[in-house]
């Protein structure tokens, strides 16, 4: 069962997360995270903890208020798409459609925000799919299971399989962003680590990674504002 505490009137919930590497105590406020996190070594005691988080209450508060509030995603929003921008547009049918610049999705209001989200899922395994076939092609190397996923912390990752994860809302991101994370994990196939051969293999699929490396730390957190309503979970390609 996950930990957390709760501090101060209003009360604040953080998230407890035991890392077994963890030398110190860690309080992070991410806009990815729903809630804030501190990170603790093994055998830290909960009280511990509390009385960090007490001590550091005036600083959370800060974080907090400065961290841009979650958007509901309904009529009228206009969402990221690649590079251009679609405007999500009510409308009668059967099925969500594309059309000259705007997102027609049928059915009540108060789901639209939850089928615009599944809409976006399957663009982005489609898209992540040919790209992790285009990339993987040119190093003569095949992938394992391709799942899509919307993970707080990470964009993609590679296990010592060779199954590819990918963050959904890469697909709101530049399509060079979404591009070089999945050339970053098909080059895991070849180089499980992040030594300089790795970073010689992302430069060959991916010449100018530097560029959309640089867009995603600036402005990844961005992404996770959009609310669709969705729950984290897998989806397999």
């Amino acid at each position: 069962m996950t930990e957390a505490i709760r501090i101060g009137d209003p009360a604040i919930e953080v998230r407890l997360r035991r890392n077994l590497r963890a030398r110190r105590m860690v309080l992070r406020v991410a806009q990815a995270e729903r809630e804030p996190v501190l990170t603790l070594p093994p055998n830290v005691p909960v009280a511990k903890a509390r009385a960090f988080l007490s001590d550091h209450e005036g600083w959370l508060r800060r974080h907090l208020a400065a961290r841009p509030a979650r958007a509901a995603v309904g009529e009228g929003t206009v969402l990221p798409f690649g590079d251009r921008t679609l405007t999500v547009r009510g409308e009668a049918g059967r099925c969500v459609v594309l059309r000259e610049g705007a997102l027609c999705v049928p059915g009540p209001s108060e789901r639209h925000a939850v089928r615009v989200g599944a809409w976006l899922r399957e663009e982005a395994r489609r898209t992540c799919v040919a790209a992790v076939d285009r990339h993987a092609g040119a190093l003569g190397l095949r992938p394992g299971r391709v799942s899509l996923r919307d993970p707080r912390s990470r964009w993609g990752s590679c296990t010592a399989t060779g199954d590819l994860m990918f963050s959904w809302r890469l697909i709101l991101a530049p399509s060079a962003v979404l591009d070089y994370v999945v050339a970053h994990e098909v080059a895991h196939l070849a180089e499980l680590n992040h030594s300089p051969r790795f970073w010689a293999v992302v430069r060959r699929l991916c010449p100018d990674y530097e560029h959309p490396r640089d867009w995603l730390r600036r402005n990844g957190g961005t992404l996770h504002t959009l609310d669709f309503g969705l729950d984290h979970g897998d989806r397999a390609a």
